[in-house]
This record gives C-alpha cells, sequence and structure tokens, in this order.
C-alpha cells in the first residue's frame, strides 16, 4: 500500500503520531510532499534518521523549500523504482526532479522545490538554500521524461501546486515562485494523470483533482 502525507519537518513524534490511525507496515512505501526536513547537518536530524531506517516500510520524499540541499546532495544517486533518488537510507529515498518512478504498478511524476516567503530571515547555506527552485536541467529532465510517456502518469508529487489552485486556496502567488507555479498550471493542463498531490501551504484540502496535505495522510488503492 501507499500512503501520501504533507510536509514533516524533521518532527520524528509528529510524523510517526500522523500514521497512527494507517495499516502502513512492512512492504507499504510512505511518499511526503516536501519539506521532509530530516536531512540536516545537526545532531538531532541524524538520530531522527536512525528511527526512520527502523520502519519497516520504504519513506520516499521529493524536496521542499526548507530543505538542507548542501546536505542532502552528499548522499548517492541511485536508480530506485526506475528513476533517480538519492539514497538518504536504507529505506530513505529522495525523489529527484523531473524523474518518474513505479510504485506497486502506479506511475508517479515527481518535481519538489518552491520558493520561501521567509527568504529575508533565514542565511544562505544555513537555513536557506538557492537549490530550493528548479533549474533549466531540471524543466528539461522532466521535459524528457514526459515526452517519453506521452504526457501521461497516474500520479504527480510537488511541493508547491499549480498557480490558479494557488488563488483557489485564497492564497496570493509570489512572483518569485511564479516560473514554477506557471510551469505546474501548463502541466495540469497537459498532463493527463488522476490526482496530484502537494504540500507547502500547511492545510488539508482538495481542489478538484489537486490534494493539498500537512496533517492527511491519504492512503493510494
Amino acid at each position: 500500500m501507499i500512503y501520501v502525507t504533507g510536509d514533516t519537518h524533521g518532527y520524528y513524534d509528529e510524523t510517526i503520531y500522523r500514521l497512527r490511525d494507517t495499516k502502513i507496515g512492512k512492504g507499504d512505501t510512505l511518499i511526503i510532499c516536501g519539506d521532509f526536513g530530516f536531512v540536516w547537518n545537526d545532531v538531532s536530524s541524524r538520530i531522527c534518521l536512525k528511527h526512520l531506517q527502523k520502519e519497516e516500510f520504504d519513506i520516499a520524499f521529493v524536496d521542499g523549500n526548507h530543505e538542507d540541499f548542501d546536505e542532502l546532495e552528499q548522499f548517492p544517486v541511485i536508480e530506485w523504482n526506475g528513476g533517480k533518488a538519492h539514497q538518504v537510507g536504507t529505506n530513505i529515498f529522495h525523489l529527484m526532479r523531473g524523474e518518474i518512478f513505479n510504485i506497486e504498478g502506479k506511475t508517479f511524476y515527481a518535481f519538489g522545490g518552491a520558493y520561501s516567503v521567509d527568504k529575508g530571515m533565514r542565511q544562505p547555506h544555513i537555513s536557506w538554500w538557492q537549490q530550493e527552485l528548479p533549474t533549466n536541467e531540471d524543466y528539461n529532465n522532466g521535459k524528457k521524461h514526459l515526452e517519453a510517456v506521452n504526457y501521461k502518469v497516474d500520479y504527480v508529487l510537488s511541493h508547491t501546486i499549480p498557480y490558479s489552485i494557488i488563488c483557489r486556496l485564497g492564497k496570493i502567488p509570489d512572483a518569485h515562485d511564479q516560473e514554477l507555479t506557471g510551469h505546474f498550471e501548463w502541466l495540469k493542463n497537459n498532463l493527463e494523470f488522476k490526482r496530484w498531490f502537494a504540500g507547502h501551504f500547511h492545510v488539508d484540502k482538495d481542489v478538484d483533482n489537486v490534494s493539498v496535505l500537512f496533517d492527511r495522510v491519504l492512503p493510494i488503492e
């Protein structure tokens, strides 16, 4: 079984508590839609990662804007379920941008990243990283893989969401994020998919076939 949830921000106890009403167990996969937060250059994060590696299920995540990208990029890149991923632990995988993964017979297009509106209060390479936003290489990688499947996947995994969905959440889109959210808007209108899962906004709400997640843990049957 595959389960999807929102931002975990490196809070181990809260993450495990969030799973309390699920039947997640051996052989299952938990997908986190960005701001995983357990990969930071500090003792607490390393301890939490050790605990997570004791779980019998796999943990996969797209990156959010609040990640230590310098630390994350030190992990080896492997092929995992058909796509490229950083292997963070024995059962923990960072799904790289623009890759397509086949998990339990279902296809997932992964594309993380978002803009930090609190960037001005953060310090480069300590609490903020420019890698939070995609590069042209990321966009081109996504285009290559989507063309190979004729722009058809089962599910999309991201951190932020298409421009129009932000507006329908009652939020004001940030101009610094417009390249990415505009790209997602184009994808929403041109990609064939069943459901889009994202996080970032710390709300639990469905808009059309886009599920914005925070505390919710949704099973994918």
